[in-house]
């Protein structure tokens, strides 16, 4: 890809972009599910991915007919951080990556429908610093998780940038549908769903599948 994009921000989702967490976290819920004796499998989730895990839990739950609670979340995060820190789940270079494309100037922000508990078990397995990011919305700071444009116009006022200013990076139909609900750039990064499926689905403005390819693709932004 030759064509440089100029923006001023990136905006992260977190999961299946910075980090390697869908396999971990759905066999999480399905451990935590399995004590309110929800016999739960992986393609269950799939409708959920990037909506957040009161959808993701709990509409899991629901289709097997038992009433959600907060609690079978709490229990699945406490499995996912155990595993994630135990086994790393960083994509590999990432850290360089937001290292790099912070000393080209582009302001980050992270805009995760998932619980902040999750995303500080996210950043901490990445090996940068909070203070990387320029913001960060996790799903509980707004009303309407993903595929509403909530988190991604909550990630913009943060920044005090408007739309055409930044690009979000997704990896699901639900986050993508988000970031162009909030009116900007999409780049979806083909690693939780097929590249056709996920422009069939969700038609971001650029499918990579790598998210490193990122530091190519971004012009640097004007003084």
């Amino acid at each position: 890809m030759n064509d440089q994009i100029k923006a001023k921000a990136i905006l992260f989702d977190m999961d299946g972009v910075l980090v390697d967490s869908e396999a971990i976290m759905c066999e999480a819920a399905i451990l935590a599910l399995r004590e309110w004796n929800v016999q739960a499998a992986p393609e269950d989730f799939d409708d959920f991915i990037g909506a957040g895990e009161d959808a993701y839990i709990g509409g899991v739950a629901r289709r097997h007919g038992v009433p959600y609670t907060a609690a079978m979340k709490d229990r699945a995060y406490a499995i996912y951080a155990e595993r994630a820190m135990a086994e790393g789940i960083a994509f590999p270079g990432v850290g360089d990556l937001i290292r790099n494309l912070r000393a080209k100037g582009l302001r980050m922000g992270i805009c995760s429908g998932a619980d902040r508990v999750k995303v500080e078990v996210n950043i901490r397995a990445l090996g940068v610093e909070t203070a990387c990011f320029d913001c960060i919305v996790a799903g509980g700071e707004v009303t309407r998780n993903k595929p509403a444009p909530d988190i991604y116009l909550l990630g913009l006022s943060k920044l005090g940038l408007a739309a055409a200013d930044c690009v979000v990076v997704e990896d699901s139909v639900n986050g993508i549908r988000a970031g162009r609900a909030a009116g900007m750039l999409t780049i979806g990064i083909a690693s939780t769903f097929d590249p056709g499926e996920l422009k069939r689905q969700a038609q971001p403005d650029i499918v990579l599948s790598d998210v490193r390819e990122l530091e190519k693709l971004l012009r640097t932004p004007e003084p």
